[in-house]
């Protein structure tokens, strides 16, 4: 009996055991749940980036070997076309050389001769001397021409001139302008002014007829610019200036005869 009683106790004991403990247990099943599922989840991350950085690094060596073997087949078809372009260089060259040496063998021997060359540029050197020296001659005379025309319408301009100054000749009562007592000779215009004759024009002469620098065109009335000497006795008319007025009295010309004579004197 009193092991029955002792049974009884300890079975009462065992009930209140077992129903704390299924207490505790369902009070903290949720809370072990989630600590087991946060367990389990953290080992089988740590599983999973093991397995995943082993196969990265299998990937990475697969990879690199398949990187490498493409790199040399590649490497390999490029050295191969350096090669054949290297060859190919080579033989151009070469053949460019051989038709260089051919080409000018043929054309020296067959073509071109370098005696009839040479003949030739000393042909035209002797050519090129004639026409310079032609060249030259006809320069010369043209120069020479251009002075001979320069010299006869200087000597034409002076004869005009000496037509238009005719009233300055020297007379027998009284000397020129240009034959002051104070020469040893008489001045060149006055020379000129005793071979040229006078004679009043009665109009004016038109502009278009008389060019530039006073000298007269050759369209001009009474006087003729030709290559014959000016100092030759002149038998044209000079029309190139109005008609002069009336001298009032022979002491009026006289002072300005003087006057202008000793300013020709100061100037010599």
């Amino acid at each position: 009996m009193a092991g029955l009683l002792t049974l009884e106790q300890k079975l009462q004991h065992f009930r209140k055991e077992y129903f704390y403990r299924s207490n505790q247990a369902e009070e903290n099943r949720k809370r072990e749940n989630q600590a087991a599922t946060l367990i389990q989840s953290w080992f089988r991350g740590c599983l999973e980036r093991a397995y995943l950085s082993h196969l990265h690094k299998k990937a990475i060596i697969i990879q690199k070997i398949w990187r490498g073997f493409t790199a040399r087949a590649r490497v390999r078809q490029m050295v191969k076309a350096a090669y054949f372009i290297m060859k190919m260089n080579f033989y151009e060259e070469m053949a460019v050389r051989i038709q260089q040496r051919w080409r000018g063998f043929f054309a020296r021997k067959h073509i071109h001769s370098f005696y009839a060359r040479k003949s030739y540029m000393e042909g035209i050197l002797k050519k090129n001397e004639s026409v310079r020296n032609e060249l030259d001659e006809i320069c010369d005379l043209q120069k020479k021409e251009r002075e001979s025309l320069k010299m006869i319408q200087e000597q034409t301009a002076k004869v005009y001139q000496a037509h238009r100054l005719h009233y300055l000749l020297s007379t027998e009562q009284c000397p020129g302008v240009f034959n002051s007592p104070f020469r040893q000779a008489p001045h060149e215009m006055e020379l000129l002014l005793r071979q040229v004759k006078h004679s009043a024009p009665n109009r004016m002469v038109p502009k278009s007829r008389v060019s530039f620098l006073g000298i007269p065109g050759p369209a001009a009335h009474g006087f003729s610019a030709t290559t014959e000497s000016p100092w030759m006795k002149s038998t044209r008319i000079c029309s190139f200036r109005p008609a002069l007025p009336p001298i009032a009295s022979k002491n009026y010309q006289v002072m300005v005869v003087k006057a202008t004579t000793k300013s020709l004197d100061l100037e010599d």
